[in-house]
């Protein structure tokens, strides 16, 4: 979601890439293709960054078109862009008023505020990897006029800073290279290999390359971000290194990184995007660098430097090969600490009979399972060793590229096969080898990258796959709650139906004769569920504020490691409380033969049992292992020499397998000794938060339902009586694995797979009619279920 800050006063126009054609809006609708359009303007407006949650953040500017065509209908028309997520916070500090932008990636929707602001009635929407903005400044206005001293300024101001004009680089070809020199240089890639971990706190990348000079340079980076890694994607590709210092190393010039080092990596085939790789959120492109990519692109094609192919399908896969994979990954699973499962596809079959490997499904990230057409299309492939650690990144739904991946023929036994799994013979291997040699890694791929937009063009074609929904597989909530299977398949089926629990002396209506009454009643109906949102249930699990009603989703756990990794490096000296009592407790490691960890901890005087416990410095992991053990567990931090919860979305307490959440907005939080009521044996969380200054969050369920009878359908909304209606709680479904299989039991009941319609049965349901404004602002009657329960009774059960 790159931002791109160009030079000033060169106008966007003048730097955009080639294939991006300006569109303007006046023309801008609903019914237009805005693939490689771009729409252009000066930044009139600029609001400030609203944030919703740690991840959600909204940007909103008004562009206003400054050259509008003649023939447009009105004279400078305006228009909102509204920048979400990593993109509008990039914006916010790369935007100000008076630049001008032009938005690339857009999605075009109606304005809700068309009628208010007199602006143009629909607006532009910039989020994901697709979407970027490209930003000019105007120049500024000429300095007055001085002795002729004054126009002398030093290297370094002419490099940081572009106040009089672009700034100008001289690049030097390979064969001119002298030792102990920094320089910039232009290359075609003709090696290179992924950036490895290396025994510091450094990830290393090396590359070759060579220019018209036919002379081959390497390059070695040492960075500890990844993303400041030169992203190249195959041979061929070709790169722009600024400030690298030439060396000799084993009798050969070489390049290594210095102050201000910066890599631009572009698409090395005639014709391609001219679209810039890099983690840089301003950089200097020019005209004349335009010109450098495309001599080298046309000189590197005359040479054959690029390969003939760049990857090889899995449909032309021969044994023994070592091949290159660009591919999608459905699922993965850890098999054993030193090698991980990828269930990758490209959309093509191969010919050879291919491994398969049997996981536990409860270690399975993504689906465990796939429809019989799908699984033939599905290769599995073993990753090892240093590759592991990478692979713990990988999400299902990346687009991924493999190299150096190898096709291993006969027989060949999977690590930490079991007695279930028999060794297997005769079938195709997939193994990614340790270590880096010939390129070997594994490389994400922007959606953007050509090869993945021909890659979804083939996935596209495939047969859906009937048994699992593709659309989320990019959700990054993929929770170990709700993706877990009952814990026994053998588990006796039931039938479910729903009946009023509400002494209502109300005649029963058909949906459209609800549809035609006003808000305000309560109807009873008489029902099929259709469909149901989400499909995947962990997501109608929610965190309610009854002080301010807002909502939001629960946190995931990689977002919470994260808070409770930030909050364990914070070593500075902290102050305990002069209630609290301070001593050690010793954290087992994971598995046997792990090393313990000691951490602090503050008990309170008045509970000095097992009660209460104030834990720092422990991770996620850790604080779960205690929480067994100890009846409450907050975690707390170092702040400003005093101890201080966690930031939200944090966990405040930790009881059992329980967490407690507290609201952001409402809450005033500080780490205060609780004190137990009169008469009160055990303290509770309401307790825990009021003396916190924490305003206690409740977890709701959240579901909309799509019903259906003889004369119509219509959407109602699960929520206030959700816990009554699956006779569960939404505190027990967080926590609890028998919770959740009995709502995906009764869910499955009431609207099963592939079902029809008569084998659904009916629901004598309780609904409430209200009246509720839609984002336009324009009123809307909804539904609400209530007063409303499901039965359940066994399906092999005696009627009689």
């Amino acid at each position: 979601m790159p931002v791109h800050v160009l030079s000033e006063g060169a106008g966007p126009g003048a730097q955009v890439p080639t294939h991006l054609t300006r569109i303007p809006i006046s023309l801008i609708s609903t019914s237009t293709d805005y693939s490689n359009r771009t729409v252009q303007g000066k930044v009139v407006r600029k609001c400030p960054l609203v944030s919703l949650a740690s991840d959600n953040l909204i940007l909103k500017i008004i562009i206003q078109e400054e050259d509008s065509p003649p023939d447009a209908s009105s004279p400078n028309p305006s228009i909102n862009v509204i920048l979400l997520g990593a993109l509008a916070k990039d914006s916010n500090q790369a935007v100000n008023q008076g630049d001008v932008v032009a938005a690339a990636g857009f999605t075009v929707g109606k304005s809700p505020t068309a009628l208010k602001d007199k602006l143009h009635p629909f607006n532009l929407l910039l989020l994901g990897d697709g979407a970027c903005v490209y930003v000019s400044r105007p120049p500024p206005p000429p300095p007055p006029r001085s002795p002729p001293a004054a126009k002398r300024s030093s290297p370094l101001c002419a490099e940081v800073s572009r106040a009089t004009k672009a700034p100008k680089y001289t690049y030097v070809r390979l064969d001119e290279l002298t030792a102990g020199s920094v320089v910039n240089v232009y290359g075609v890639v003709v090696f290179f290999k992924q950036p490895f971990k290396t025994r510091g706190t450094d990830f290393c990348s090396s590359l070759k390359i060579t220019d018209q000079s036919n002379e081959k340079i390497g390059c070695t980076v040492f960075c500890e971000k990844l993303e400041d890694h030169p992203k190249i994607y195959q041979i061929g590709d070709i790169v722009r290194l600024h400030r690298v210092k030439t060396q000799f190393f084993n009798n050969s010039m070489t390049l290594v990184k210095t102050f201000g080092f910066s890599v631009v990596a572009f698409d090395g085939v005639e014709g391609g995007s001219m679209e810039p790789r890099t983690s840089s959120r301003s950089f200097h492109f020019s005209q004349e660098d335009r010109r450098t990519v495309e001599e080298l692109r046309s000189w590197a094609a005359n040479q054959a430097l690029l390969p003939a192919a760049p990857t090889i399908a899995l449909s032309a896969v021969q044994p023994k090969a070592y091949f290159d994979l660009t591919c999608q990954l459905l699922a993965k699973a850890a098999v054993d600490t030193t090698c991980t499962l990828l269930r990758v596809w490209d959309g093509t079959r191969s010919p050879h009979t291919l491994l398969k490997v049997m996981v536990e499904p409860n270690v399975t990230e993504g689906p465990s399972s796939f429809s019989q057409e799908r699984e033939g299309l599905i290769a599995n492939v073993l990753v090892y060793d240093n590759h592991v650690e990478y692979a713990r990144q990988l999400k299902p739904g990346d687009f991924l590229r493999i190299y150096n991946l190898r096709a291993i023929p006969g027989s060949s036994k999977v690590p930490g096969l079991t007695s279930s799994q028999q060794e297997e013979v005769d079938h195709l291997a997939f193994h990614l080898h340790g270590g880096t040699a010939f390129g070997r890694g594994i490389r994400i791929l922007p959606e953007n990258c050509p090869d993945v937009q021909q890659l979804k063009r083939v996935l596209e074609a495939c047969p859906e796959d009937d048994e699992d929904d593709f659309s989320e597989l990019n959700d990054s909530a993929l929770l170990e709650i709700w993706s877990t299977p009952p814990e026994s398949l053998d588990a006796e089926a039931v039938e479910c139906s729903a009946e009023r629990s509400c002494d209502h002396s109300t005649q029963p209506l058909t949906l459209s004769e609800v549809k035609r009454s006003d808000p305000g009643r309560v109807h009873h109906v008489r029902v099929q569920l259709r469909s149901y949102e989400p499909r995947r249930l962990h997501q109608a699990l929610k965190l309610y504020c009854s002080k301010c009603t807002s909502m939001q989703d629960v946190p995931d756990d990689e977002l919470v490691a994260g808070l409770f990794s930030e909050a364990s490096q914070d070593s500075a000296p902290c102050s305990p409380p002069p209630w609290a009592l301070s001593g050690r407790v010793d954290v087992p490691g994971n598995s046997p033969g792990s090393p313990t960890r000691t951490l602090s901890v503050h008990l309170s005087t008045e509970l000095v049992s097992k009660q209460l416990m104030f834990l720092t410095g422990s991770t996620l992991e850790e604080t779960c292992r205690l929480a067994a053990g100890y009846q409450n567990i907050v975690p707390v931090r170092s702040a400003g020499g005093r101890l201080a919860l966690l930031d939200p979305p944090a966990p405040f307490l930790f009881r059992g397998r329980k967490r407690y959440y507290g609201c952001e907005r409402c809450s005033e939080a500080a780490v205060r000794e609780p004190s137990r009521p009169e008469g009160v044996e055990q303290i509770d969380e309401k307790i825990l938060a009021e003396a916190l200054g924490v305003q206690l969050l409740q977890h709701v369920l959240l579901m909309k339902l799509e019903l259906q009878d003889a004369t119509d359908s219509l959407d109602v909304f699960l929520w206030r009586d959700a816990e009554s209606f699956f006779g569960v709680s939404a505190e027990d479904v967080a926590a609890n694995q028998e919770a959740q299989n009995s709502i995906h039991q009764k869910m499955d009941s009431l609207c099963p797979a592939g079902g029809s319609t008569g084998e659904r049965p009916w629901m004598d349901l309780c609904l409430t009619a209200y009246g509720a404004e839609d984002d336009g602002g324009q009123n809307q009657t909804c539904y609400q279920i209530c007063n409303s329960t499901i039965t359940s009774t066994p399906s092999n059960a005696n009627p009689s």
